[in-house]
């Protein structure tokens, strides 16, 4: 079953290959002539400050590590060159004997993109401890309700459990990103 309609695919790769999955693919596409079928190839990073020995930085982290989005024209060939790339382990939605994967929502790919393009500013007003609940206020998992499991008031982030892409999964946020469940 090919389309003709570009629409976004997530891509499993080995954790810490994204970057080169992302350089492997464009460059495969330009060689190949798959411009038209194979579009635009997003890793979504966001800037964390840490404080580590005293010293703070902003570093650039993964926000979905072991994956990579791709805008593409799903064809029997464009998917043939995106799962042979060097580090991709498969399509995420593929369920395997040749399946082709499910796309994203549009409303998914629009908040992760709208998410990459503005982010908002720090908030240290939050009182929350682990079992808390609270639900997403910005970034790309904006509106998904979660469980706290880690708090790092020193660094104004924690983690929490959300059920994303249908299993949960544990995510960390930002003291900005989250607002108390009553």
């Amino acid at each position: 079953m090919e389309s003709q309609e570009k629409r976004w695919y997530v891509l499993h790769t080995y954790s810490g290959y994204e970057n080169r999955v992302k350089s492997n693919l464009e460059s495969r596409a330009q060689s190949m002539g798959m411009e038209d079928y194979i579009f635009r190839v997003i890793v979504p990073e966001e800037t964390v400050h840490q404080v580590k020995d005293g010293k703070a930085k902003d570093i650039e982290e993964k926000v979905f590590p072991g994956y990579v989005l791709v805008e593409m024209v799903m064809t029997d060939r464009a998917w043939y060159i995106a799962r042979n790339t060097p580090g991709v382990t498969g399509f995420l939605g593929s369920h395997g004997g040749g399946s082709k994967p499910t796309p994203l929502q549009p409303e998914e790919v629009n908040r992760i993109l709208s998410w990459m393009d503005d982010e908002g500013p720090q908030r240290t007003d939050i009182d929350v401890a682990v079992g808390d609940h609270v639900k997403v206020i910005a970034g790309s998992f904006a509106n998904l309700n979660g469980v706290v499991t880690e708090v790092d008031h020193d660094n104004l982030k924690l983690k929490a459990e959300i059920e994303m892409l249908g299993r949960q999964t544990t995510v960390e946020l930002g003291f900005d990103q989250i607002a108390a469940v009553e």
